[in-house]
């Protein structure tokens, strides 16, 4: 069930990120569709942050150190490019136009994730 409301949680963050930033697109037709898309998303999402962000953190340990954990910013917009790239190569209509998108896209999906799990109890 905690899985269930995680991917809830980041389907909602980046329904939000896309509401505020023009450069994350989601393209469907119905509101099913594109709620749909959102949830597959979230689940592309969680699928790399799972397997590649500890591994980024373990290799960029010194950036992390030198920058007081700035890094996380620009490591989040990555992987937010290397979902929207991802679901592209898997015909889910979900798109993220730069770095500096993807940025203040993870910084969006970042805040509204913590937002939503100090309000959602474990």
């Amino acid at each position: 069930m905690k899985f269930i409301i995680k991917i809830l949680v980041v389907a909602v963050s980046l329904w939000v990120a896309a509401q505020l930033l023009d450069g994350i697109e989601i393209t469907t037709t119905t509101t099913a569709k594109y709620w749909g898309t959102l949830v597959v998303v979230s689940l592309i999402f969680g699928v790399i942050n799972a397997v590649l962000k500890p591994i980024i953190q373990t290799i960029g340990c010194a950036f992390y150190v030198l920058t007081l954990g700035l890094f996380a910013l620009v490591v989040n917009a990555g992987l937010l490019l290397l979902t929207s790239w991802i679901a592209e190569q898997l015909n889910v209509p979900f798109h993220v136009d730069d770095f500096w998108t993807a940025l203040l896209g993870g910084i969006i999906v970042a805040v509204v994730s913590w937002l939503l799990d100090l309000i959602i109890p474990d």
